[in-house]
């Protein structure tokens, strides 16, 4: 079965649009990676300051892979502040980079277990 990464982000109201933007901009960035199943990126609606960033992999080591690959090379120079993986967009570092849209990250990993569909008409 497939396993799922949810980096919950602690994203402060100011930095919201930026955060989004810097995922939108990063479209497509992590779709054609192997093992890659399922992204969303989750607003919070109400009653906390943290987005949710769902993927979900063939594998752990797909996602490792990503991780050590597309993912940090895509960090390494740009600063993004908007990522995925235990990265979280609290990237940022010199003075040439932009500001991180999260002020904080934290990783959860799950095996999916049972999953359901809609029924087709």
């Amino acid at each position: 079965m497939s396993i799922v990464k949810i980096n919950a982000l602690t994203v402060p109201s100011e930095m919201r649009e930026t955060l989004e933007k810097r995922f939108a901009a990063r479209a497509g960035a992590v779709e054609n990676s192997d093992g890659f199943e399922w992204f969303e990126l989750l607003r919070p609606v109400e009653g906390t300051d943290q987005y949710l960033v769902y993927t979900r992999w063939r594998s752990e080591e797909d996602f490792q892979n990503w991780m050590s690959g597309p993912m940090q090379a895509a960090h390494a120079g740009q600063g993004q502040g908007g990522g995925q993986g235990g990265q979280g967009g609290a990237h940022g570092g010199g003075d040439d980079k932009p500001k991180p849209a999260a002020t904080g990250s934290t990783l959860w990993s799950f095996e999916v277990v049972q999953q359901a569909a809609p029924k087709s008409a």
